[in-house]
């Protein structure tokens, strides 16, 4: 038996309950709940398909990372997809500017769930030295879900395939009786993210109640101020 199945025998067992020592590479006691789990999460975690989607600088380690020298592959990323309908994990690399967030949400809107986000670099968790600039948004978890953040400017592959390695583990602790950790295993569809509106400046749809009583608070102090000066 392998080291592999090995370790997958451990995590089904009940802690309540022993097992003979010689007995312990091929006997595992469990209740009915963790073993679907556990079946469950190990086939997702071995066969993530992350999305082909490099905006910036960033992308060239995600590249490399998928390249033979490095091979994702050997923990279950075998390949990179390139329709977000063949993906459950999107990999924001780089600077991800105003005009890049409304593909990235649409994006992230047609994948099927269950899916993941993995925001690589500095860029892409905060802005990164582009912080300050107009043009570009200060964290994409601000538009979409984020599971994992693997900071750099940029980071290594070694960075990319730890943060890989914790999105496995995430999976790993998610059980389907739990909506917390599973929201998506549940009736009816999942509601989508709204996509981000461009103009003068990019807007948030989910902010609109507040930017319009803004609009309504500085109407009115407006208002005051011109009736103070006429009097």
């Amino acid at each position: 038996m392998t080291q592999a199945n090995e370790n997958f025998l451990k995590e089904l067992r009940h802690p309540d309950v022993s097992v003979p020592e010689g007995m312990q590479s091929s006997v595992a006691v469990t209740t009915f709940g963790r073993l679907i789990d556990s079946i469950y999460n190990w086939g997702r975690r071995n066969s993530i398909w992350p999305m082909a989607f490099g905006l910036a600088c960033c992308a060239i380690e995600m590249i490399a990372t998928a390249s033979s020298r490095f091979d994702q592959a050997r923990f279950g990323m075998e390949v990179l997809r390139a329709s977000p309908r063949q993906a459950d994990l999107m990999i924001v690399s780089g600077t991800v500017t105003k005009k890049m967030v409304v593909p990235i949400v649409r994006l992230y809107n047609q994948m099927a769930e269950p899916k993941y986000v993995l925001a690589m670099g500095a860029c892409a968790i905060g802005g990164g030295p582009f912080k300050e600039g107009y043009n570009v948004v200060s964290g994409i978890d601000k538009y979409i879900p984020v599971d994992v953040y693997v900071p750099g400017c940029p980071p290594t592959p070694q960075a990319l395939l730890y943060g890989l390695i914790m999105m496995q583990k995430k999976i790993d602790s998610q059980s389907l009786s739990d909506r917390s950790s599973t929201p998506w295993y549940g009736r009816g569809p999942s509601e989508e993210v709204p996509v981000p509106i461009l103009g003068p400046d990019i807007i948030d749809p989910r902010q609109a109640f507040l930017l319009r009583r803004l609009a309504e608070e500085a109407q009115v102090g407006a208002t005051g101020d011109g009736r103070e000066a006429s009097a």
